[in-house]
């Protein structure tokens, strides 16, 4: 929105946006005493109440910044197939400036068009943030306990920016015109994130199949003969469960437990995984020179056909840019659950078949609307000493 909601600082000098969002997002992870109940009619108001607030400070924001449009356009009607004498990188970026170009020669703006843009926001900030620090979290987490990994991924941002390269040289080559190129030499970066995704899928999905539609599965018959039975689901709420999908031992193999990204290089595309074929043609010689180790449908954290999350490439690339910039700068070291074993000198007790550390207990998520750290991802981050 290329607006400053103070998220990170004090609650007192947050904005009132991030207040009524955190408001909200509690009410559906407190689970004691009546806010627990279900169907309780009192949190049932509160949380209309609350996204009522957050409609209507979207909203004033959208206002604003469409008085803004107004102001520098002088209510001209916005160029014709983009054809703008505004150099393409002076121009607004975000997805609120992008929401309110068709509408910047009309003031004010329509009740529709101002709720269609509110929701529009909604989709991006609150559907979209909190799925991404999922993925940030438990990807520097299997980093810090995958000495291999890390010294991989180090090694290819060493290869592609230059092994000198500050955060702020790898943040502005990524920002200049060439930044598209460098992003996709980054396979074994795409490969965490995919292997991350895989393991760790933030959200799930869940569909009503309509009454009358004559939807059926063949499921085992459970009669011991190996055979199947058809099922009409009509009326049931089919849920997708990518924890389930996405680990499944007959596609991934035994280790569909471990977190391995080596098995995605050659197949790291994070988008649009249901366009692209199991196996494409060969262009050396009559092999395939490129087989798909893993079907599209098996790897789905994004969901895949027209109700796919539209913010996908968004996300893909944040992880991209906060792993470039921050997997050579720091080093995270895990405290309390998950935490590193060690030895009795000190040093972390390496499994030599699975090639990460062994911890004292394991992680795991829990339910907190989306699936997250249950404790956060408690941390320690340092400075990276670079070996001489």
């Amino acid at each position: 929105m290329d607006v400053d909601l103070n998220a990170q600082l004090d609650v007192s000098k947050q904005s009132a946006l991030v207040r009524y969002y955190r408001e909200l997002i509690h009410s559906y992870t407190d689970q004691t005493g009546l806010v627990g109940l279900p169907n309780n009619p009192f949190l049932t108001r509160r949380r209309k109440k609350l996204t009522r607030a957050i409609d209507e400070e979207l909203k004033a924001i959208i206002s604003s910044k469409h008085a803004e449009v107004i102001a520098k356009t002088g209510g001209q009607e916005p160029p014709i197939n983009g054809n703008s004498q505004v150099p393409k990188n002076s121009r607004p970026r975000s997805v609120l400036a992008l929401s309110l170009q068709a509408e910047s020669s009309t003031s004010p703006l329509s009740p529709l068009a101002l709720q269609t843009t509110a929701d529009t926001l909604k989709t991006f900030l609150f559907a979209g943030h909190d799925t991404t620090s999922i993925l940030l979290q438990w990807a520097f987490y299997e980093l810090s306990r995958t000495p291999r990994a890390l010294a991989s991924l180090r090694a290819e941002l060493d290869a592609v920016f230059g092994v000198s390269a500050t955060s702020a040289d790898i943040a502005n080559a990524l920002a200049s015109p060439g930044g598209d190129d460098a992003i996709k030499k980054l396979a074994y970066t795409s490969a965490v994130i995919k292997e991350t995704l895989r393991l760790y899928p933030p959200a799930g999905s869940a569909r009503r199949v309509p009454d009358g539609a004559g939807f059926m599965v063949n499921v085992p018959s459970g009669d011991g003969s190996g055979g199947t039975k058809s099922v009409c689901l009509d009326g049931f709420v089919l849920y997708n469960c990518h924890f389930i999908v996405q680990r499944d031992p007959a596609v991934f193999g035994p280790d569909a437990d471990e977190w391995v990204p080596e098995r995605w290089l050659g197949d790291v595309d994070t988008s649009r995984v249901d366009e692209i074929p199991e196996k494409s043609s060969s262009t050396n010689g009559g092999a395939s020179s490129t087989t798909k180790k893993v079907p599209p449908s098996a790897w789905r954290p994004f969901e895949r056909g027209p109700r796919n999350c539209i913010g996908q490439e968004l996300a893909n690339l944040e992880a991209r840019v906060i792993l470039a910039v921050a997997a050579r700068r720091y080093d995270f070291i895990k405290v309390g659950a998950g935490e590193v074993l060690k030895d009795k000198e000190g040093n972390p007790v390496l499994d030599d078949v699975k090639g990460r550390y062994e911890v004292v207990s394991p992680m795991f998520n829990t339910r907190q609307v989306t699936s997250k750290p249950f404790d956060g991802m408690t941390m320690v981050v340092k400075f990276h000493e670079q070996q001489a």
